[in-house]
């Protein structure tokens, strides 16, 4: 057991320094995820009008197209193809819809800039070409320093126009890189332009954990004592940055925190006489909570959706496993049977899935199982290790880290396998990625 408790300590310094040794086959056999009948929509995106100096309109189209095509949704008709205007000259209250349907458009996309004083304003329309109706009609308003940002946000407004879902490209992934030599903190666009450092306290940072609203990260940091505590990283409103949970003895060790889907308390895992258990705390230290008290190793928690039920992992059998529980601790049930080394549970935001590795051979692999254990199929499988999925706020997407390229990499998926890409590119290891909430 003591093996694994030191395995189970070091997944914030080993698997960041891309040090972890996998071994011992898993007897499983291969299943094919089939697409659940997923359709990319073809949208004609023309160049909006050039009526404020401060946006490249030209820049503008091509960031949308990007995000649109990354949402694994849409697929671009090329302009060379238009039978109507390439460039929107005003929005249109009516649509010439046959030239578009000829040409194989299912949506149009226009637009036209203003200058506005400081800012420029952005308005645009999304078309059902097949129903020849307008579906949105919005705007924003910002500088040539918002493009980048306004173009995913436009191009998650067609998504939802289309499917009802908001797209995700104008979310944020934070992530554990040591690109700078030492295991930080980032932040990036979940796109994975915009790569900035989050922490620069040149300690060893890992598991960052997104508040509900987007405002803050918690993260595990061996910056206090040099032992792992967890600390707090703000953008906004009146919360307080730094150490949190100060009220607990200082030689405890926490090595992870996981908001609540409101955002009012933590899963933590605690070292308990030198082994981790789950625990529930408020955020200001109150309502300690030991849920799990056992002679094995219990970590990793993830909530549920509605906060009514955590996953969690632990080696009470013997080897690793995923296992779910009621938030108060109560009920505490098995989940995987498959597999002889099952770790890392992410719950889908629309609580139907929980994404976990599980080892195959000499390497981790992305599978889904849903609460009640019913059906467990592969999302990704690859020669090299693909680890600690996290969910998109939409649940059509995950992204995860990978060894592919020798190094880890941080990567994203569509939930059928399909539209893998990769977001991280730069030197050192980039691991433990977090996907954070739409933004408000």
């Amino acid at each position: 057991m003591r093996s694994w408790i030191a395995f189970a300590i070091s997944i914030a310094l080993g698997a960041l320094l891309g040090d972890a040794a996998r071994a011992q086959e898993a007897e499983r056999p291969p299943v094919v995820v089939t697409d659940a009948g997923g359709k990319a929509f073809r949208v004609a995106l023309q160049e909006f009008s050039a009526g404020a100096r401060a946006i490249d309109v030209a820049t503008l189209r091509t960031d949308v197209q990007g995000a649109l095509e990354f949402s694994g949704l849409f697929a671009s008709v090329d302009p060379a193809a238009f039978l109507g205007p390439r460039q929107t000259t005003a929005l249109s209250d009516s649509l010439g819809c046959p030239e578009w349907r000829q040409i194989g458009a299912d949506a149009l996309v226009e637009g036209v800039t203003r200058a506005g004083g400081s800012v420029a304003e952005i308005e645009f329309r999304v078309w059902d070409v097949a129903r020849c109706r307008a579906l949105l009609t919005k705007s924003y308003r910002g500088n040539a320093s918002d493009r980048p940002l306004i173009a995913r946000r436009i191009a998650d407004d067609v998504v939802e126009a289309f499917t009802g879902k908001r797209g995700v490209a104008s979310t944020e992934i934070a992530f554990v890189s040591s690109r700078g030599g030492n295991a930080e903190i980032y932040v990036m666009d979940a796109t994975g332009g915009n790569q900035r450092a989050a922490t620069r306290n040149k300690s060893i940072n890992a598991f960052p954990s997104w508040s509900p609203d987007g405002n803050s990260i918690v993260y595990m940091s061996y910056l206090y004592r040099r032992s792992p505590h967890l600390f707090r990283l703000v953008r906004g409103g009146g919360e307080k940055p730094g150490r949190l949970l100060e009220t607990l003895d200082a030689t405890r060790a926490v090595y992870r925190g996981v908001y609540d889907p409101r955002g009012a308390r933590l899963a933590a895992v605690i070292s308990v006489d030198g082994a981790p258990e789950v625990f529930t705390v408020d955020i200001d230290g109150a309502n300690l909570r030991r849920l799990t008290n056992h002679k094995a190793i219990d970590l990793s928690p993830s909530w549920s959706p509605d906060g009514s039920h955590i996953a969690f992992v632990s080696d009470r059998t013997g080897a690793p496993q995923v296992y779910v529980m009621n938030a108060d601790g109560t009920g505490q049930r098995r989940l995987t049977f498959d597999g002889s080394y099952n770790t890392s549970p992410a719950w889908s935001p629309d609580g139907r899935w929980i994404a976990y590795e599980t080892r195959v051979g000499g390497q981790f692999d992305i599978w889904l199982i849903d609460p009640d254990g019913r059906t467990n199929v592969p999302v990704v499988t690859n020669p090299r290790s693909d680890e600690a999925p996290t969910w998109a706020p939409d649940s059509r997407k995950i992204a995860f880290h990978s060894q592919r390229r020798g190094k880890a990499d941080v990567y994203a998926v569509d939930l059928d396998g399909e539209n893998l890409r990769r977001l991280t590119a730069a030197a050192g290891d980039n691991t433990h990625p977090c996907w954070g909430p739409y933004p408000r």
